[in-house]
């Protein structure tokens, strides 16, 4: 009997989600390009499309799997299927080197060129070394780009694929981000291969969006195909020249990998090698020694669960930029003096907000209410004021204090919180953008939902200078 190749992976993370309402007429689109995927990589594209009402269920979509499975097949699918019937504007492929962007670009040209009436939807194609693109004839445009620390800047499209992921620096991930920042349904994909971080010093942000998926974290889609050790050392001679793993961690066995040359294969390279680069048995770096602007060890440091706030407290509202979900912190002073931070509530949408801080005005008379002035919540402040609820919202400066304030709480250690797993996610992948000489979360560089981070900046803010300053807006 042949040796296949396993198709479900060892980490199967499904969000929650509908079907995509185009799903049959997808596959019959690939169907009439004889694009035949294999079970797993179709169920990666179902998984990927699946819809949250007006969103993607899966804002991100990471797939791990060694080299010449098949990854580079789903993003073919994808993006022909994002431009033909989904009709994305702008999707965005970005490789490591440039040979790999070029081999991106090649096939999917290729497909075009051997099916007539997909050549007839393209309305131009570029060729120009570093700057390829594919122009539909309703404007969609897919663009192949290397990664640069520019790269990227001055456009806006999505999806954007990650493609090697496990060499992606940090610098040229910002850079590239902002891209889908202004999409009302962005995605972001990675693909790639276990990382080594012996010899990988660029894989944090693939580690980054596995550590999460490990966490099951929500609208994220992540499957990985992989030997269940915790570093390729732990592989086994065994382990490394037996076909039943080589089926477990190889989906394509049997199908365009035959195990005469994974057994060639597995000769010629060294274990350790063949253990990454096979098995996908990677030695990860750890979410916990990545580097963040708070500092994890004290943060954790800071937890007591049995921390409770004295007397009233400032409500702190935020909102995701694609308004997929939405937050209330409360921020009080303990009976020591120092501040208590906890996120109260986060729920799906931003329309819940409005009914709830009406509420909890009503009934706690809080210290406060505060939001960011020009941020995603911003929206919801003349509807609040309509409801004589007193609103304080802060302006690009006051939001520079506020960080510089939350920062220097936690870095004297004049803050606790209860160890809530949304606030150290939110800690885990915020990132900074300068203000003159100041600096403020950035919603576009960060990868994780900082709602709560931003929630309990500025309730701490508001705590502190409630007594200082005038409410921006109020009525009564």
């Amino acid at each position: 009997m042949a040796l296949v190749g396993n198709q479900e992976p060892r980490i199967d993370l499904v969000p929650d989600g509908d079907e995509h309402p185009a799903w049959d007429e997808i596959t019959d689109f690939l169907a009439s390009l004889d694009i035949k995927l294999d079970p797993w990589q179709e169920h990666v594209l179902w998984a990927s499309l699946l819809r949250r009402k007006k969103i993607w269920a899966a804002f991100v979509v990471g797939v791990c799997a060694s080299r010449q499975n098949g990854k580079n097949g789903i993003l073919e699918a994808r993006e022909l299927a994002g431009a033909c019937v989904l009709k994305e504007k702008l999707q965005i492929h970005s490789a490591h080197l440039a040979d790999t962007s070029m081999e991106g670009f090649r096939r999917l040209d290729d497909i075009i060129d051997a099916h007539p009436e997909l050549s007839k939807d393209v309305t131009n194609i570029r060729r120009q070394n570093g700057h390829e693109q594919i122009t539909f004839r309703g404007g969609q445009r897919i663009r192949f780009r290397t990664r640069t620390r520019g790269g990227g800047r001055g456009f806006s499209g999505s999806p954007v694929y990650f493609d090697e992921s496990m060499y992606l620096p940090e610098m040229n991930y910002g850079a590239m981000l902002p891209v889908i920042s202004a999409q009302p349904d962005p995605q972001v994909w990675h693909t790639g291969s276990a990382v080594d971080q012996q010899i990988m010093d660029e894989g944090l942000v693939f580690s980054r969006v596995r550590s999460r998926a490990l966490a099951g974290e929500d609208r994220l889609a992540y499957f990985e195909w992989s030997l269940d050790v915790q570093t390729p050392d732990e592989v086994t001679p065994e382990q490394a020249t037996d076909p039943a793993v080589w089926a477990q961690t190889t989906p394509a066995l049997g199908i365009r990998i035959t195990p005469e040359y994974l057994r060639a294969e597995q000769r010629a390279l060294d274990a350790r090698t063949f253990a990454v680069e096979r098995l996908c048995a990677g030695d990860w770096p750890s979410a916990d020694g990545l580097r963040t602007v708070i500092d994890l060890e004290l943060w954790r440091k800071l937890t007591d669960t049995a921390s409770v706030p004295v007397g009233s407290v400032v409500y702190a509202f935020d909102v995701r930029p694609d308004r997929s979900s939405s937050v209330i912190a409360a921020i009080g002073r303990r009976a020591d003096g120092t501040f208590h931070v906890e996120v109260g509530e986060q729920r799906s949408g931003a329309g819940w907000l409005l009914d709830t801080l009406q509420e909890l005005e009503r009934k706690h008379l809080p210290v406060g209410i505060v939001c960011d002035g020009v941020g995603p919540a911003a929206s919801l402040v003349p509807e609040l004021l309509k409801r004589n609820v007193t609103i304080r919202a802060l302006t690009t400066p006051e939001m520079g204090e506020a960080c510089a304030m939350f920062y220097d709480a936690v870095a004297e250690e004049r803050l606790h919180h209860l160890g809530q797993p949304e606030l150290e996610q939110a800690i885990k992948g915020a990132e900074q953008r300068l203000l003159g000489d100041r600096w403020a979360w950035s919603r576009r560089n960060s990868i994780s939902n900082i709602s709560p981070l931003v929630a309990v900046t500025l309730g701490v803010w508001m705590l502190t200078t409630s007594e200082q300053v005038e409410p921006l807006f109020a009525f009564g």
